[in-house]
């Protein structure tokens, strides 16, 4: 049993990771007062604050830290590109060289958007990168203040949909709220990605500590497809209205950031390194909707402060 220190901890992938893993590691989530009943260890700290990062590695002393904690909404990063930096850039850079010092692995959680999405077919880790907005930006300079720092760091670049804190975090929650209160909506039909249920995700990620790997990896699912198909794949899992969700294009939007069209990721490195092949999605949206039978949204939101 490892001790892991998990920060944004009340994150999309903060808190279905620490769900996963607690029943086999030692979990320490690291939150800004968000978390009240959760079922693991909970430490407040405010991260903004990078005098407090080797403190608090020395207090919990992990054997494992997994990094989830940014800002990860793309028009706050547009309005306020200072704090983007602060916790997308800087705050990975001093846990990645604090972690080097005290041999604790890390992994640094990243996003596929660093790409610019012009290119034909799959992106694999060699691919030039070019971040189109202040997200992808910061995210690009914190992969690069990680691996500058700690060299044996693992960098995952991702994108997961699931069952959040508030109900509202994830791209499936939002057409499965909608859909399920008859509420009309679009979907991008020109916005291609690589959806992997969290939990999935989650999973991964601990056999890449447990298997020391090292580096830059794509840890998406398998499967690319745009966003308006992604829609009607929950519609139809659902058994919900799928007509309600109309097809648009992401350049009729109104969307401050500006979005990459293509965000199709590889992920044959990491399968290769793994020995077996990522998670389908087809098996990801059966778990999602199993989870909702089985209330697994409802224990996830009985975290939350009240």
């Amino acid at each position: 049993m490892a001790r892991l220190l998990i920060t944004g901890a009340s994150g999309l992938l903060g808190i279905n990771l620490a769900s996963e893993a607690m029943s086999q590691h030692d979990i320490i989530g690291v939150d800004r007062g968000k978390l009240a009943n959760a079922p693991f260890q909970v430490v407040q700290e405010d991260l903004s604050d990078l005098t407090s990062i080797e403190p608090l590695l020395d207090a919990v002393r992990p054997a494992w830290l997994i990094n989830c904690a940014a800002i990860a909404d793309l028009d706050v990063c547009e309005e306020y590109p200072d704090r983007a930096k602060i916790l997308n850039t800087d705050m990975p850079g001093e846990f990645a060289k604090a972690c080097k010092k005290r041999g604790i692995s890390m992994v640094h959680i990243s996003t596929d958007a660093v790409f610019d999405g012009q290119k034909d077919g799959f992106y694999v880790e060699q691919d030039q990168t070019n971040p189109l907005n202040v997200y992808a930006r910061t995210k690009l300079d914190g992969e690069k203040a990680v691996i500058a720092e700690n060299p044996s760091a693992i960098i995952a670049r991702v994108n997961f949909y699931g069952w959040s804190l508030s109900g509202r975090r994830s791209l499936a929650e939002f057409f499965y709220n909608n859909l399920t209160n008859d509420k009309s909506m679009s979907g991008f039909t020109d916005a291609i990605f690589c959806p992997m249920l969290v939990n999935d995700t989650a999973r991964v990620l601990i056999k890449m500590l447990k298997q020391g790997l090292t580096g830059l990896y794509h840890l998406v699912g398998p499967q690319s497809m745009s966003k308006y198909q992604f829609g009607v794949e929950i519609a139809r899992k659902f058994n919900l209205r799928e007509a309600g969700i109309s097809p648009r294009s992401i350049h009729t939007s109104n969307l401050t950031a500006k979005r990459s069209h293509n965000l199709s990721l590889s992920t044959n490195k990491l399968s290769t390194v793994l020995n077996e092949p990522l998670p389908e999605f087809s098996t990801g949206l059966d778990e999602f909707y199993t989870q909702l039978q089985q209330d697994y949204p409802q224990k996830i939101r009985s975290y939350q402060q009240s």
